[in-house]
C-alpha cells in the first residue's frame, strides 16, 4: 500500500506541476526545487489496518483550484468525481484549449459538469469528430459547451451518439435540423436510441389514430417545430394532447391540423402549466365578453398563447385594451401578444403621438419589424395620417 501511495503522490505532483505550467503559474525550471510532501516522510506503520476512508483527492482539488474551477460548485454538482484517484483534467484542458476554448470557459465547464475530467482523450476526439460532422467550426461547439457542458460530456457512449445521428437522418432530418437540435436540445443525442425510437413510434401512432395519411412524415414535422420533444416523455406529450382535445372539443381532423401546425410548439410544456394557462386564459377571456368559440379560435390560430404565463398575458392584454385596441382585433391578430409588454407600451405611445387610428387602420402595424415600424412612424410624423 505504501508503494501505491508513493506512485500516486508522484503522479499527482507531476500533474499539478504540468497544470501550473500550462496555466502560467510557475516557470518550467522551478520544478526541480519542489518535492511532494507525501514523499518527504512516511507515517509510522500501524499494527492494526486502518479502515479505508472515501475522502476527496487533495491533489486534484489543488489542480482544479489552479485552473480557476469553482470547487464548491463542482462538489455540489458531482461530489464523487472529487474522490477519484485518477482523472484527466490536464488532458481535457489541453484538448479544449486546442479547440479555442479560453481558460475561463474550461474552468466554467468543469465547475458545472465535473464528470468532464473523467473522459479520455480518445473519447473526446471521437465525440468531437461526430459533432464536427454537424457543425462547421470548433468555435460553434465550444459555444455550446460553454452554455451546456452536459450536452457533450453527459454520455460516454459515442456509439450511441452515432446511432442517434443516423436514426434522426433516417427520419428525413437534414444537417441544418441536426444543427438546431444539437444547439437547442443537445440532450436528444444523449438519450438512448431506444428512447428516441419510442417517441417517434408514439408520434406515428398518434398520426394514424387521428386519420393522418402519412404517419412516417409526422415525427419529422413535430421535431422540426418543437426541438424539445425528444427530451420529453411520451406520457407528458400524450397528456397534453388529451388536455387540448378535451378542453377545445376538437375533432380528429382539427387535432391533427393543430399538431401539424404551430400546436406542436406547446407539446413539451408541463401538463400542469398547460392546464393552468388554459384555465386562466379562459377565465380572462370570458370576463372580457368572449365566447367559447373565441377561445377556441385564438388557441387554434395562435397556440403559443398557452406558453405565456398568466400574469404576463394579463399585463399584455391590459396594455392593449388601455391603448384603444379591442378584443376582437386581438383575436384577428393574436401575434401581437408575441411582443413584450414594454415593447407594446412603447409602440402604442409612439402611435398615439402621431394620431394613429386603430379602428380605421387595424393593428397590423404592432406586428411588424422594428425597421418597418420606425419607417411608418417617420412617415406619419412627416405628414399627419389621412389613410
Amino acid at each position: 500500500m505504501a508503494a501505491v501511495a508513493g506512485v500516486r503522490a508522484l503522479l499527482s505532483f507531476h500533474r499539478s506541476v504540468t497544470l501550473q505550467r500550462s496555466f502560467g503559474h510557475i516557470p518550467a525550471q522551478s520544478t526541480s526545487t519542489f518535492l511532494p510532501r507525501g514523499l518527504c516522510s512516511a507515517p509510522a506503520k500501524s499494527s492494526e489496518p486502518k479502515p479505508l476512508v472515501n475522502t476527496e483527492n487533495v491533489s486534484l482539488l489543488e489542480n482544479l483550484n489552479l485552473m480557476g474551477v469553482d470547487v464548491k460548485m463542482a462538489r455540489q454538482r458531482q461530489p464523487g468525481v472529487l474522490r477519484k484517484a485518477f482523472t484527466n483534467e490536464q488532458g481535457l484542458a489541453k484538448f479544449l484549449q486546442g479547440k479555442g476554448a479560453s481558460r475561463r470557459v474550461i474552468a466554467s465547464i468543469i465547475s458545472r459538469y465535473p464528470r468532464a475530467i473523467t473522459r479520455s482523450i480518445e473519447h473526446l476526439e471521437q465525440r468531437w469528430a461526430l459533432w464536427r460532422d454537424i457543425f462547421k467550426t470548433d468555435g460553434e461547439i465550444v459555444s455550446i459547451l460553454d452554455r451546456s457542458p452536459e450536452s457533450f460530456f453527459r454520455s460516454s457512449d459515442n456509439g450511441n451518439l452515432e446511432k442517434n445521428i443516423a436514426f434522426l437522418i433516417s427520419l428525413g432530418l437534414n444537417t441544418k435540423d441536426l444543427h438546431r437540435l444539437l444547439s437547442t436540445a443537445p440532450r436528444t443525442f444523449s438519450n438512448s436510441l431506444e428512447l428516441n425510437r419510442q417517441m417517434v413510434e408514439f408520434l406515428e401512432d398518434i398520426c394514424a389514430e387521428l386519420g393522418g395519411t402519412n404517419p412516417e412524415q409526422f415525427p419529422k414535422s413535430i421535431i422540426s417545430r418543437n426541438l424539445y420533444i425528444l427530451i420529453r416523455s411520451t406520457k407528458r406529450v400524450k397528456t397534453n394532447i388529451d388536455i387540448l382535445r378535451a378542453s377545445l372539443k376538437l375533432s380528429d381532423s382539427e387535432m391533427l391540423a393543430l399538431l401539424q401546425g404551430p400546436g406542436a410548439e406547446i407539446l413539451d410544456l408541463s401538463n400542469e402549466y398547460l392546464k393552468k394557462n388554459f384555465n386562466s386564459l379562459q377565465e380572462r377571456m370570458v370576463s372580457l365578453g368572449c365566447q367559447k368559440a373565441d377561445i377556441k379560435k385564438l388557441i387554434l390560430s395562435y397556440p403559443m398563447v398557452l406558453y405565456i404565463g398568466t400574469d404576463t398575458l394579463s399585463s399584455k392584454l391590459d396594455c392593449l385594451l388601455r391603448g384603444g385596441i379591442t378584443m376582437k382585433q386581438i383575436l384577428e391578430k393574436p401575434k401581437v401578444l408575441d411582443y413584450s409588454t414594454e415593447n407594446i407600451t412603447g409602440r402604442l405611445g409612439e402611435l398615439q403621438r402621431v394620431g394613429y387610428d386603430f379602428h380605421k387602420n387595424g393593428i397590423n402595424i404592432l406586428d411588424s419589424s422594428r425597421k418597418r415600424f420606425d419607417a411608418k412612424i417617420e412617415r406619419l410624423s412627416a405628414s399627419p395620417e389621412t389613410e
